[in-house]
């Protein structure tokens, strides 16, 4: 999907130098992917504490099970 944005000229050249891509296009992909992988890790951590554990729960057997 072709769009057309106006971004600052400034951030385009730090996220070109800082990301070490070669087109603008990459950089930007790669700073939305960061971004939303970023977002996602937030959410799990908003997790802690909220989950009850199982404390009888024994991971190491599980790996055994087959």
């Amino acid at each position: 999907m072709a769009t057309n944005l106006s971004i600052d000229p400034e951030l385009i050249e730090k996220a070109l130098e800082v990301s070490g891509e070669r087109t603008k296009k990459a950089a930007v992909t790669k700073a939305l992917q960061e971004f939303i992988a970023r977002r996602r890790q937030k959410r799990l951590l908003e997790l802690f504490g909220k989950l009850e554990w199982d404390e009888a729960y024994d991971y190491k057997a599980e790996r055994k099970r087959k």
